[in-house]
């Protein structure tokens, strides 16, 4: 995290990158799609799927009740969404394993 990071632009980057929400996002952490996309995290369940539930938390709490823990989170799907957005596919986005990765992580490219 830079110095320039404060929990509140943390905080404020992830509410305006994470455009689903959390029954959005559990909804979709149960289909074929969302397990098909990810690089494995040792146990069988991809690293974005893991994400996608720790985010499900942090939207579910207030933000008074957010541990170091969540802003750590907050700053890593940060970082991720923004890299990732750079990536896109020219064709096919809706059925794109980018875009089910990039949703896994609470941002659906699609959604206005």
């Amino acid at each position: 995290m830079s110095n320039q990071e404060t929990p509140d632009t943390i905080y404020a980057e992830f509410k305006q990158q994470v455009n689903m929400t959390a029954a959005e996002l559990e909804k979709w952490l149960t289909t074929e799609e969302s397990r098909s996309v990810g690089q494995d995290s040792g146990d069988g369940e991809s690293i974005g799927h893991k994400s996608g539930e720790h985010i499900i938390e942090i939207l579910r709490k207030k933000k008074a009740d957010l541990t170091e823990a969540d802003e750590a989170h907050m700053h890593k799907v940060h970082s991720y969404i923004s890299r990732h957005l750079a990536q896109g596919p020219a064709h096919d986005v809706e059925h794109s394993r980018w875009r089910y990765s990039l949703m896994n992580w609470g941002h659906d490219p699609l959604k206005k």
